[in-house]
């Protein structure tokens, strides 16, 4: 099985809107309400917005192929919460449900944090819904812990998780 992560790159939105659609409607059909749900699967309107972050080169964006196929997806950049301004920010980490829990998201996690930690940054952090376990053991597993905070955001709970990202070893 080969196993490929390149930058994220103009022609590959629909590829990251698929990605990331799928993985929302398996992961959160429990923890969002269908409406909510719904609205954030709008397959054109996550397309468009892959688009603009592409054309603008907002962030950093990874796509991981297997054997050929689109299968995960990684966006992270420089913190957009106020109270965290020094620190890099997970902002999504997907991947097609088929193939959940076969080690994909570690490798797409690894090579983020890498890029995370050549860009001199010392922590991350990243937003969870908290009654999505699943994805509360993989970040745990990569070191992240929560931080104490917490947000409500489309009828649900989302709390922090944050890693101090060593540099000693670039």
């Amino acid at each position: 099985m080969e196993c490929i992560i390149s930058r994220a790159k103009l022609g590959d939105e629909e590829n990251l809107a698929y990605i990331q659609t799928e993985s929302w409607k398996a992961a959160f059909e429990n923890i969002l309400s269908d409406e909510a749900l719904q609205q954030c699967t709008q397959f054109d309107k996550v397309t468009n917005m892959y688009r603009r972050l592409l054309e603008q080169n907002i962030y950093n964006g990874y796509l991981l192929s297997v054997d050929g196929t689109p299968h995960c997806i990684a966006w992270w950049g420089a913190s957009r919460d106020k109270d965290m301004p020094d620190s890099a920010e997970l902002i999504c980490i997907h991947s097609l449900p088929d193939r959940w829990r076969r080690g994909f998201g570690k490798k797409m996690m690894e090579v983020v944090l890498g890029d995370i930690k050549k860009a001199q940054y010392t922590k991350v952090f990243l937003w969870v819904f908290e009654e999505n376990m699943r994805a509360r053991r993989f970040y745990e597993a990569m070191g992240f812990m929560p931080n104490g905070k917490a947000k409500t955001i489309m009828g649900t709970v989302e709390i922090c998780y944050e890693m101090i990202c060593a540099t000693e070893d670039l």
